[in-house]
């Protein structure tokens, strides 16, 4: 059996889809779509956890939690090493940048959104302590990486492209769908979204795992509007 790719449509799993294209790697790809807005029960009888993404290789891998498919496939499928178009070996010294950018998303950026759009979500006023205290560390954690982006040339890691950056999309663009954020002030990062947009790879994948999404919206990020009604609560 073939290494597949259990993709929830519009959902972070979209980050394996386009790290096998960037690879050039056989793989399957099931979609499952969302019923209307959680996992299907089919997709969460994947796994313990049922959350995306998922793979499945051979009889006996299952894997979830998306550093450790995104590890996992360039190890096994990928050739590891010096494949330095998705990962720089350990000699390089674009390495330890390639580590943290990669573990800074699910570490820092994604739980700082999260707990920022719960509140706003929940009618909590701008005003509020707790609030602005998680809406300073969102800023803090964005502003972090639009001043790598702004120094360090065209990727995270530097000039060439990794995987931190196929990690790193998703909370970006396609996640702004449910949660939106206003990246106007964040030059580095809208500059860097339109590199990505200029991608294959990208392209190739979204089309192939959710070709009903808008990519240009998806890169740009919600309307105005949404924006606005966020700042009433």
């Amino acid at each position: 059996m073939p290494l597949t790719v259990h993709h929830l449509q519009v959902s972070q799993s979209e980050r394996i889809v386009w790290l096998c294209e960037e690879l050039g790697i056989p793989y399957e790809l099931k979609l499952y779509q969302r019923s209307p807005v959680l996992s299907p029960p089919s997709y969460l009888a994947l796994h313990p956890i049922g959350a995306a993404p998922v793979i499945t290789d051979g009889d006996d891998v299952i894997l979830a939690e998306s550093e450790a498919v995104v590890e996992y496939i360039l190890n096994v499928h990928g050739n590891g090493g010096d494949n330095f178009i998705v990962k720089p070996s350990a000699g390089r010294k674009e390495y330890a940048e390639y580590l943290y950018w990669l573990h800074f998303v699910n570490g820092t950026l994604q739980p700082a959104m999260g707990r920022a759009f719960s509140l706003r979500l929940a009618g909590v006023d701008e005003d509020n302590n707790q609030r602005a205290r998680v809406e300073n560390k969102l800023h803090q954690a964005l502003s972090h990486l639009d001043n790598r982006l702004k120094t360090t040339g065209a990727w995270l890691a530097g000039e060439q492209f990794t995987a931190a950056d196929i990690m790193i999309v998703f909370s970006l663009t396609t996640m702004r769908k449910f949660v939106p954020l206003d990246l106007g002030m964040y030059e580095g990062i809208e500059g860097y979204l339109g590199r990505v947009g200029g991608r294959e790879g990208y392209r190739r994948a979204m089309k192939k795992g959710d070709p009903e999404l808008n990519v240009e919206e998806a890169l740009k990020g919600p309307p105005p509007e949404k924006f606005a009604a966020l700042k009433g609560k």
